[in-house]
C-alpha cells in the first residue's frame, strides 16, 4: 500500500487528472476518478487517454508492489486497451489485477468501469522493473511528418479540455497526417520527475486520432476510439515530446493509424503504438 500511495500521491499528473487510491495489495489495486470536465473531450464523455492512463495506473502500482522497492525504475514494456462504452458525466474506477509475475516483467489486466456500472474499457499491460539498469538509448525518429498545416480542425482540437490539460498543439493535420507537441509542464509529470506514461497516452491517442480525420476531413460526423496499443522503447523522462501520426489504412469507417512519440530536442522515440479509430460518414454509414 505504501509503494502504491506514493506513486499516486506523488505524481503530479495523475493529481490533476483527480486520480485516487482506494485500495492496494501485492496482487490487486483498485483507483477512483470523480468526473471533471479536464478529463474530458467536451461533451463531458471520458476522454480515451484517461482511460488509458488509468490501466496504465494500475501495471505501474502494481509492478512496485509487486516487484518491490529495489526494482526499479520502472516502464511499460506493451500496453493494449479495447474501449466498450463511454462514461459520459460520471466517476469511474479501474481495477487491476496481476496475471503473472516475472523477475522483472509484470503481466496485469485492468478494467475501468463507470459509476453506474458500465465496462468502459478492458486493458492488458506489461510493466518491467529494470533493477537499477539503465535503459539503452532509443532509435531515433527516421520519418518525421511533414508540413504545417493544422488544417481547419487544428484550433478546435488544442480546445477540447483533455487536450488543453496536456498543453497540446496542433502542428500539421491534413492529408492523412499529424504531428501533435506536449510541451514540458510540472503538471505532466511522475513521481520520478519525468513525463508520466499517461500523459504520453494521451499523446499517442490523440495524435492517432487526429491523423483519422486528417484523412476523412471535418464534419458533424460520429467518432469514437475501438482501440489502442503502445510500446514504450523507454522511460519517458523529462521534456517535451512530439507526436507523429499517419493513417496505415482504411477501411470504410474504421482508420488504422500508427504513431511514434519522439523527444523534440533529439528525436529520440520513447514510445511507438496504434490507434484504431472509426468515423461514420454518411457514405460510410450501413
Amino acid at each position: 500500500m505504501d509503494a502504491a500511495r506514493r506513486f499516486i500521491e506523488g505524481s503530479p499528473y495523475l493529481a490533476t487528472l483527480g486520480v485516487e487510491l482506494l485500495e492496494a495489495t501485492a496482487e490487486t489495486v483498485r483507483l477512483g476518478l470523480p468526473y471533471r470536465d479536464e478529463n474530458s473531450n467536451g461533451d463531458k464523455a471520458l476522454h480515451g487517454g484517461v482511460a488509458a492512463s488509468l490501466v496504465d495506473g494500475c501495471a505501474q502500482v502494481l509492478a512496485r508492489t509487486t516487484l518491490g522497492r529495489e526494482s526499479g525504475p520502472w516502464h511499460t514494456v506493451l500496453l493494449q486497451v479495447g474501449y466498450l462504452a463511454a462514461a459520459l458525466g460520471e466517476a469511474v474506477h479501474a481495477e487491476g489485477r496481476v496475471l503473472r509475475r516475472g523477475r522483472e516483467l509484470v503481466h496485469v489486466e485492468a478494467r475501468v468501469v463507470s459509476e453506474s456500472g458500465r465496462d468502459v474499457a478492458r486493458g492488458l499491460a506489461i510493466c518491467r522493473g529494470r533493477f537499477g539498469d539503465p535503459a539503452v538509448e532509443p532509435p531515433v525518429l527516421e520519418s518525421p511528418t511533414e508540413g504545417a498545416d493544422p488544417g481547419p480542425l487544428g484550433r478546435f482540437i488544442e480546445r477540447v479540455p483533455f487536450h488543453r490539460t496536456l498543453g497540446l498543439a496542433v502542428e500539421h493535420m491534413a492529408n492523412g497526417t499529424a504531428r501533435i507537441a506536449m510541451p514540458w509542464r510540472e503538471e505532466n509529470a511522475e513521481d520520478s520527475g519525468g513525463v508520466h506514461e499517461g500523459a504520453v497516452l494521451g499523446l499517442l491517442d490523440t495524435t492517432g486520432a487526429m491523423a483519422a480525420w486528417a484523412e476523412v476531413g471535418p464534419g458533424r460526423f460520429k467518432a469514437s476510439t475501438p482501440g489502442i496499443q503502445a510500446r514504450f522503447l523507454a522511460p519517458p523522462g523529462r521534456g517535451e515530446f512530439v507526436g507523429h501520426g499517419h493513417v496505415l489504412l482504411r477501411d470504410r469507417e474504421i482508420l488504422f493509424s500508427e504513431v511514434e512519440i519522439a523527444r523534440a530536442g533529439d528525436g529520440r522515440v520513447v514510445a511507438r503504438g496504434s490507434v484504431d479509430y472509426r468515423i461514420v460518414t454518411p457514405e460510410t454509414r450501413r
